[in-house]
This record gives structure tokens, sequence and C-alpha cells, in this order.
């Protein structure tokens, strides 16, 4: 059984992801996670601290996932695309979370506080894909010339634009990966010339 914080943060993520960060109501998320209002204000503070928080929580859950890629004996490469493409994975928690994290993106650009949170998060996630880039070229499995932290940049805001395509219906799940499949081979070289 969760305690009850992450009762609330878990009810918060499944109401941003279902209806968005601007008309969440303290008293909507309590009701969801069974809970009363002040117990939120008690772990949260206000309504903005709340958001922080879960915002923290789903990038927690996420990393969960994903790191899964690195605990494999799997080559640098193989476990960058395994990272990138564990974002699009039709299981519940990934598409909440998904949702979740593109509404409270979205919401960051009307809140300063909420859009360094996103900022940070968002570095953090590009750090980690560069290191597997640096560690692809130092195994021969990258171009040496591709730029680790341009590349990085680019494969997280492409893996987030197909992870929203693929949620509102625009592109089939299998095309999105498709698709991110060719920009990793792309962005890091042709394995025929990097090895």
């Amino acid at each position: 059984m969760p305690d009850r914080g992450t009762q609330i943060l878990r009810a918060a993520a499944r109401l941003i992801a279902r209806r968005g960060v601007r008309g969440l109501r303290v008293e909507e998320v309590a009701a969801e996670a069974g809970v009363s209002t002040a117990l939120i204000y008690y772990h949260f503070k206000n309504r903005s601290g709340l958001l922080r928080h879960t915002l923290e929580f789903i990038n927690k859950r996420a990393v969960r996932y994903t790191d899964a890629a690195l605990d494999t004996t799997a080559d640098p490469r193989t476990q960058l695309a395994e990272m990138l493409l564990l974002e699009l994975q039709d299981t519940p928690e990934v598409r909440e979370n998904s949702a979740a994290w593109g509404e409270l993106r979205a919401s960051a650009v009307f809140d300063a506080d909420l859009g360094a949170q996103v900022a940070v998060a968002t570095r953090d996630w590009a750090d980690d894909v560069a290191h597997l880039v640096r560690r692809a070229q130092e195994a021969g499995l990258a171009a040496p010339d591709v730029a680790p932290d341009a590349a990085a940049e680019r494969l997280t805001a492409l893996t987030e634009a197909l992870s929203e395509r693929w949620l509102n219906g625009i592109a089939p799940l299998e095309r999105a990966q498709e698709l991110l499949r060719g920009a990793i081979d792309r962005e890091l070289g042709p394995l025929e010339r990097s090895v």
C-alpha cells in the first residue's frame, strides 16, 4: 500500500494526464486520491507545491522504466535506443506519464518555477543520453564527429514530439518507434561507417 503522499501524487498525475494542469483543483485531486484537501495542503503546502512534486514523481517513474535499458549487457548504442524507445510503450503507466509530462511542460511556459524544474529534468535526461552517445563513440559504435550534447538534445526533443503525436493519434506507435530508430541511426551514424 503506497503512503498517502504517493497516493496523492498518483492521483494528481492521473488527473493531469486526463485533463491538463490549467483546470486542476486540489479538491479534485483529493477526491481522486480518496483523501482530504487538508492532507494535500499538509504534504505539499499549496497547488504549486503539488505540481512541483507531481513533476518529480512522474520524472522518477520515467527514470525507473527507462533505466531498465541500462541494466542490460547490451552495447551503449543499443542501450541508448532502448532507453529512448521505452518512452514509446503502450502501457498505462507510460501513456499516463507521457501525457502528464506534456501537460506540465506546456504549463511551464506560464509558471517560471515549474519551467525551471522542467528545464532541470530535461537537461538531466539529455545528459544521460549524451553520456551513452560518448560511450558508443568510445566503443566505435558511433561516428567520432558526432557532438554528443547536441545529438542528445535533438533525440530527447524528438522523443517528446513523437510521444505527443502517438498519444494524440497522429502517428501509430509503430511509426513513432520507426522514426525514432531512424533518427538514432542518423545521429550516431550508420554502424558500417563508425565501426
